[in-house]
């Protein structure tokens, strides 16, 4: 490969520079993540907690307070030893993560702060393949403004905006190469979307599967995320990173065909998962037309033992751990999680895919388990990968205020 297996993307974990100006910058990254996944603490827990003096992690937290990403909430509970500190935890308010998501036929944002929690959120349903992208930004700007608005005026103000979208992403993290279910090309978002927030664009199933990583309890430094809608996507995590590619297109299993001579597909190949697994895929083959809820129709019916859907679902399996084989052959994860939609169809799903998986993995079977995120995860992901933006580099905010 010609590129690194992380090679450099717009987002959290970007490194900082080797200099006394990035160390102090890495020890408030330090500071702030110690406070935010174990605070409230004390001063001096926090420099127990990093291996610093009381003296450094106390100029590192005055730059934190003023900058609003740290309050004191007064002296801690009686009962320890020595003189009380002052108890410190993120901020409710100062800087939110904005998340939004371009789907077929949804568009989403949500505003997320500093502590992980979701402040504001709006969905607006509707059909967007096949139309331009101006008309389809123009009405995610006006969800942006309305979640913003919102979130200001709870005390937020947003830190950056990270939108997810099911297709192909350059890696200047702004221009949608391809998405094929939507029906555009070479798209730059960064020129449709508000000038005046700092912008990342990822492929939906990057976002899921960093939801994952980030939001989930025991989720694996290394796994294959599967994000299943009308089209199907995957993300590869090795070592809590997203493995990219060389033009940042891992991922795309949608594409992957399991049989060579099927049907066409949008991206132009024949025989693609997606026309096997996908939501209208497993439609058409049950004989049901499209609905509004595709997922809620195939799920009732085969709840009521609807014998056509459930063997369509048990056919969207197999195709599944077709494709799902070659991956997990070729890079060995410890898991595979099934996200997005389908997750919802995954009592139907799952015993055909695993038994597809098990008889052709070379070696002992991988795990296969479901998202509880579900089809929240592009979206949270999304938001999130602000938040974590914030946390990494906090003195990039404190240069912003």
């Amino acid at each position: 490969m010609s590129a690194p297996l992380h090679e450099a993307h717009p987002g959290p974990g970007r490194a900082l520079p080797d200099t006394q100006q990035g160390m102090r910058r890495r020890n408030l990254a330090r500071v702030l993540h110690a406070v935010r996944a174990e605070g409230p603490l004390s001063r001096a827990a926090v420099a127990s907690r990093i291996g610093l003096t009381r003296a450094a992690v106390s100029t590192l937290v005055d730059e934190l307070v003023r900058s609003g990403l740290i309050e004191e909430l007064g002296p801690e509970r009686p009962g320890r030893v020595g003189r009380p500190g002052s108890a410190l935890a993120v901020s409710g308010r100062g800087p939110a993560g904005i998340g939004a998501e371009i789907g077929v036929d949804h568009l989403a944002v949500c505003a997320v702060d500093l502590r992980g929690t979701t402040r504001s959120r709006a969905i607006r349903q509707g059909a967007n393949r096949g139309r331009f992208p101006g008309p389809v930004t123009a009405e995610l700007t006006e969800l942006i403004g309305w979640v913003v608005a919102e979130a200001e005026g709870e005390g937020l103000w947003p830190a950056g905006l990270a939108v997810a979208v099911p297709g192909l992403v350059a890696r200047d993290a702004r221009t949608v190469v391809r998405a094929p279910n939507l029906g555009w090309h070479d798209t730059d978002l960064g020129a449709l979307l508000p000038a005046d927030l700092p912008l990342t664009v990822d492929n939906e199933a990057n976002f899921g599967a960093l939801a994952e990583l980030w939001l989930e309890d025991g989720t694996p430094r290394d796994f294959l995320h599967v994000s299943a809608e009308i089209g199907i996507g995957a993300a590869v995590v090795v070592d809590g990173g997203l493995l990219r590619g060389t033009r940042g297109f891992a991922g795309e299993l949608g594409h992957v065909p399991v049989r060579p001579d099927g049907p066409a597909c949008a991206c132009g190949g024949r025989g693609c998962l997606e026309q096997y697994a996908g939501e209208e895929a497993v439609l058409r083959a049950a004989g049901l037309e499209p609905d509004e809820d595709r997922v809620g129709l195939l799920a009732g019916r085969a709840a009521k033992g609807d014998e056509d859907v459930r063997r369509a679902l048990r056919d969207a399996g197999t195709a599944l751990g077709v494709a799902l084989t070659g991956a997990v052959n070729l890079l060995d994860p410890q898991s595979v999680v099934l996200g997005g939609e389908l997750s919802a169809l995954a009592p139907w799903l799952l015993p055909s895919l695993r038994e597809e998986l098990a008889r052709r993995t070379a070696g002992p079977a991988c795990p296969v388990s479901v998202s509880r995120l579900g089809p929240e995860g592009p979206l949270l992901g999304a938001a999130h990968s602000v938040v974590r933006a914030v946390l990494d580099d906090p003195a990039a905010v404190a240069e912003r205020t």
